[in-house]
């Protein structure tokens, strides 16, 4: 309260009036004080200004104290009002504070009026920030309540006390929508909630919820549930805040939120990944099969075909009458020609497909290292502590063309001066390991659009069930691919890949070099 503050005086007497005055001036008290003696004196000062306290006379000519009160009420509901008076009975004053008088002083009593003014000027204060904080709040509610409405799901307090019973402090009313169930049934049956869990998916809510509660960390759960009184199946998600309780027990404020269209986005785009996968497993099993075949008709067909062309000019040769040198010379010729194009056919029958793939992985990763450091004179050591790693034909040439892919990438960016291949296996899976010491990938080059090398190569091992990975070493760069021994692939779609697959016999051919290997 300030040293100065404001009184309507309603008081007919100036005598007693400035008695009055001098009481609260001896308490300390320096009121600015306005005196009236009627009702329209009194209905014009009180629209004058904001008044702090109305003080009365009780006994007024012409105006009663109760009608005083009566004013007063109407235009300021909060300002206090003490009556004064030098004679009152007992039910006149009861009456006087159910009507609304803060106290009531008797004039032959007046030291005690200032405490009377203090003290109903203070509970005034009180009573103002009373109304202004619950004013705030309901603001505060109301904003509350009108983001809720607007959130998309549902807005829950919920408890579990430390004997181990769940409870919903709060839940909005999104739960209906969202639920199939109102906001007041959950509150009062918080069992409901979770009978609508979908069993396969209990395990999981109750042991996210464990977690939280034990380690006090966000408590985050996807899972379906079944809307009350219908068929539907809704996916949902989950977040919460975890703190403890006073009690020993655990609150979570969170929000629930409907996943389903996500979901199903989610789920579609996994099935069409999968199913691009799939068409480009196909397509890489296809141009095998296809070059396969290739390679078997230049083989045989083409090669046959020189090999007995071949033949033929030898035995033409040998049948040629002395002395006919220019024939000599021009089967001499076209021998070399015969032989040229056999080289051809078999290099091309070897890059198509190499026989060596038919010996094993190993053989194959030995040749393929021996073939590169002959061409580009750069030392390439295999390591391999096994002589031998059965693998199904697929993977068995998914790895080989991945090993080829890296090799390339070596010859064309790398700059390197050694390459070392590390080549291993267990029961699950077999891992292909391949460190140069060139200059090194940069990221840029990982994630430019046309580095079409290394995405082939991890759309090779993705397709297997396995991870293709390169990165930047400390002295260059490290090519990593992990395959399972085994294709994961179903009886169905095995069926359909091998069905129209030619039986063939296995060829076994030795290696075209001689190749380079550390045990």
């Amino acid at each position: 309260m300030s040293a100065e503050f404001h009184i309507l005086l309603v008081e007919d007497s100036p005598e007693d009036a400035e008695l009055l005055r001098l009481t609260l001036f001896e308490a300390g008290l320096a009121p600015v004080i306005r005196r009236v003696d009627s009702a329209a004196g009194l209905a014009e000062a009180l629209t004058e200004r904001a008044w702090e306290l109305a003080i009365s006379d009780y006994n007024l000519p012409g105006f009663s104290c109760i009608e005083a009160l009566r004013q007063v009420r109407e235009h300021s509901p909060d300002m206090p009002f003490i009556v004064v008076s030098g004679r009152i009975g007992e039910e006149d004053t009861v009456a006087l504070m159910i009507a609304g008088a803060d106290d009531c002083v008797m004039k032959d009593q007046l030291p005690r009026l200032p405490p009377a003014v203090t003290r109903s000027l203070r509970e005034a204060q009180m009573r103002c920030d009373t109304r202004r904080v619950q004013h705030a709040l309901r603001e505060s509610e109301a904003r509350f309540k009108g983001i809720v409405a607007n959130v998309p799901g549902t807005v829950l307090r919920l408890s579990l006390d430390a004997g181990g019973a769940w409870s919903f402090n709060y839940i909005s009313e999104g739960c209906l929508a969202l639920c199939g169930i109102g906001a007041e049934q959950l509150q009062r049956l918080p069992a409901c909630f979770f009978e609508l869990i979908e069993p396969l998916d209990s395990a999981t809510f109750s042991q996210s919820m464990r977690a939280s509660a034990q380690d006090f960390s966000d408590w985050n759960w996807e899972g379906r549930i079944h809307v009350s009184g219908s068929e539907e199946i809704k996916w949902v998600n989950l977040r919460a805040s975890p703190r403890r309780l006073d009690e020993g027990g655990v609150l979570w404020d969170g929000i629930l939120s409907n996943i389903t269209l996500n979901k199903a986005a989610e789920l579609e785009l996994r099935r069409s990944r999968e199913q691009l996968s799939r068409l480009s497993a196909h397509i890489q099993s296809a141009k095998e099969h296809e070059r396969t075949r290739i390679a078997r008709e230049i083989h045989d067909e083409l090669g046959g075909t020189l090999t007995a062309i071949k033949i033929g000019l030898m035995r033409l040769g040998h049948d040629l009458a002395p002395g006919a040198d220019k024939a000599l010379q021009l089967l001499s010729s076209t021998e070399a020609l015969v032989n040229s194009a056999l080289d051809t056919a078999r290099r091309i029958s070897t890059d198509l497909r190499p026989g060596i793939l038919d010996l094993g992985i190993v053989a194959a990763i030995e040749w393929q290292s021996a073939e590169f450091q002959k061409r580009m004179e750069v030392p390439c050591r295999l390591s391999c502590a096994l002589e031998e790693i059965p693998l199904e034909d697929e993977i068995s040439m998914a790895l080989f063309r991945i090993f080829q892919e890296t090799l390339t990438n070596i010859t064309k960016h790398a700059g390197a001066s050694r390459v070392d291949v590390l080549l291993e296996a267990d029961a699950q899976q077999v891992v292909l390991t391949v460190c140069d010491n060139g200059r090194g990938v940069a990221d840029a080059e990982l994630s430019k659009p046309k580095a079409f090398g290394i995405r082939g190569m991890q759309e090779r091992a993705l397709n297997l069930g396995g991870e293709a990975s390169v990165s930047r070493s400390a002295t260059g760069t490290t090519a990593r691919v992990s395959v399972p021994r085994v294709t994961p692939m179903t009886a169905e779609s095995f069926f359909n890949e091998t069905r129209n697959r030619p039986v063939e016999a296995p060829r076994r051919s030795p290696p075209a070099a001689n190749p380079v290997r550390a045990k």
